[in-house]
C-alpha cells in the first residue's frame, strides 16, 4: 500500500454567503461542572478545561454549583455590571462613528465581548495589575477610569494623558491597574508572569492578570508564559479570550487539533478552566475563584473565555469578506448584555423601561464628554499643541543636548 504525504489547510465552518455553523463548538449544560477546591492541581481540571462552565441556563436562570458559589443577592453588583457593559458598547458605537467621520485615525470595538473585561475587573483590587490587549477598554470603564482621558487618548489631543505617544486605543493607566498596551501580540502574557513573580517577592497578595487572544496563543510568548508560571508558581490569572477570529483567520488555525486552549495549560501543570464568556455571572464566579486561589498562594490558573467578536476586527477591517454576514446573530451563546438584562428582569430587579432610561442616560453622558474632548482637537479640526512635548517624558532629567534643542526651537 502506497501512502502519500499531504497537508491540511483549515478553514472556518462557513464563508461569506454560507450558513453559519457552530456545530463544532463544545457546549455544556449550566449545571455540569462543580467548583474545584482552591488548591486543585492541573490533573484535577481535565473536565473543566475541556468543558464549558456556565451559570445562566437557556431560560436565563442562575443554576448549578457556580451559582451557589456566587451566593444569593448580587442585584447591585449585577446592575453595575450591566451598566458597565452598556457604557462599553455605547462608547464603542460613538467612537466608531467618530473614526468614520475622520475625527480619529483608528478604533477597535469589543462588541459581543463586554462581559469578560467588565466582570473580571469588578473582582480585582485597585492594586492588582492588568496586562491587556488592545480590545479591553472595558477594563478601564469598570475600574472607574474617567471618560475624558479615555476619549482624549483616542483623539490624541490635550486630554490625552499619553500626549499622542501611543496609537489610539493603546491606553496606559498605572493607577487603575492597566499596564501600557503593546501592539506586539503576546508580549504581555510573559510580562504578567514576570510582574507577578516580582510582586510575590515583596510579600504582597496583589495579583497580575494577563490577557491574550486566541490567535496570539500561537506565539512563543504564550508558551514561555505558561512554562515560567509552571516553574515559579506566581499569583497570576492568565486569560485567553477566544473570540473565534484573529483578524480574518479562523480560531481553528491557532487551536489546531486540540479540544480547547485551556487544555494546553494542563500540559504545563497549570490548572485551567473553559468558560462561557458571554455569561456575566459565569465570568464573575470563575474570576472570583481564580483570584481567591492566587491570593491564597496556590499559584497560576489559566481561563479560556469562549466568546464571539461580533464587530469587525478594527476600523480597518471588513468581516463580510471572510465570514457570513449573519454569523454573529447565529452565535449560540447569545449577546452578553441581553442575557444579563433578561436575567435581571426575570428576577424582578430590572425592566425594559429602566433599561431604556439607563441607556439614554449613559449615551447623554458620553455625548457630553465627547463634545468636550473633541473641542480640544480632532483630525478634522486639529488644535496646536506645544512642540516641547516631543522632547519631554523620556528622561527623568533632560540631558543637555535635548535642552539645547528645546532652546533652539524656542519652546
Amino acid at each position: 500500500m502506497t501512502l502519500k504525504t499531504s497537508l491540511t489547510f483549515p478553514g472556518p465552518p462557513a464563508r461569506p454567503g454560507g450558513t453559519p455553523d457552530f456545530s463544532g463548538l463544545h457546549l455544556a449544560e449550566a449545571e455540569t461542572f462543580g467548583v474545584p477546591p482552591l488548591d486543585v492541581a492541573a490533573t484535577g481540571c481535565t473536565d473543566h478545561a475541556n468543558g464549558l462552565i456556565r451559570v445562566l441556563n437557556d431560560a436565563g436562570e442562575a443554576v448549578g454549583p457556580w451559582a451557589e458559589y456566587l451566593g444569593a443577592g448580587q442585584a447591585d453588583a449585577l446592575l453595575q455590571g450591566l451598566r458597565d457593559m452598556m457604557t462599553s458598547r455605547l462608547l464603542d458605537q460613538r467612537m466608531m462613528n467618530a473614526q468614520r467621520q475622520g475625527k480619529t485615525s483608528f478604533y477597535l470595538q469589543l462588541t459581543g465581548e463586554e462581559a469578560i473585561g467588565c466582570a473580571v475587573q469588578r473582582q480585582l483590587r485597585k492594586s492588582d495589575m492588568n496586562f491587556p490587549t488592545y480590545r479591553q477598554q472595558n477594563l478601564l470603564i469598570s475600574a472607574g477610569y474617567p471618560l475624558e482621558p479615555l476619549l482624549g487618548q483616542l483623539y490624541s489631543n490635550a486630554f490625552d494623558p499619553l500626549e499622542g505617544r501611543q496609537l489610539p486605543i493603546m491606553h496606559s493607566a498605572r493607577d487603575y491597574g492597566f499596564f501600557s498596551i503593546s501592539g506586539n501580540l503576546g508580549t504581555q502574557f510573559v510580562q504578567a508572569v514576570g510582574w507577578a513573580m516580582a510582586n510575590a517577592l515583596t510579600g504582597s497578595d496583589d495579583i497580575a492578570v494577563g490577557w491574550i487572544g486566541d490567535g496570539a496563543t500561537a506565539s512563543n510568548d504564550f508558551h514561555t508564559a505558561l512554562l515560567s508560571a509552571s516553574v515559579y508558581n506566581p499569583p497570576v490569572l492568565l486569560n485567553v479570550v477566544n473570540n473565534q477570529w484573529a483578524i480574518s483567520t479562523y480560531t481553528g488555525v491557532a487551536q489546531g487539533r486540540g479540544h480547547s486552549y485551556a487544555a494546553r495549560a494542563l500540559g504545563y501543570g497549570v490548572p485551567a478552566l473553559r468558560v462561557d464568556g458571554n455569561d456575566y455571572l459565569a465570568v464573575t464566579a470563575v474570576t472570583r475563584w481564580a483570584t481567591e486561589r492566587a491570593r491564597a498562594g496556590h499559584g497560576p490558573v489559566l481561563v479560556e473565555w469562549v466568546t464571539y467578536r461580533a464587530a469587525a476586527h478594527s476600523s480597518s477591517d471588513d468581516p463580510s469578506a471572510y465570514r457570513p454576514r449573519d454569523e454573529a446573530a447565529a452565535w449560540p451563546l447569545g449577546d452578553p448584555i441581553e442575557r444579563l438584562k433578561a436575567h435581571l428582569i426575570a428576577r424582578g430587579d430590572w425592566s425594559e423601561e429602566r433599561h431604556a432610561q439607563a441607556e439614554a442616560e449613559i449615551l447623554s453622558e458620553i455625548r457630553e464628554v465627547q463634545k468636550k474632548v473633541e473641542a480640544a482637537g480632532t483630525q478634522v479640526e486639529p488644535q496646536d499643541m506645544s512642540a516641547r512635548g516631543i522632547l519631554e517624558g523620556v528622561y527623568a532629567e533632560m540631558p543637555e543636548h535635548l535642552r539645547r534643542q528645546r532652546q533652539e526651537m524656542g519652546v
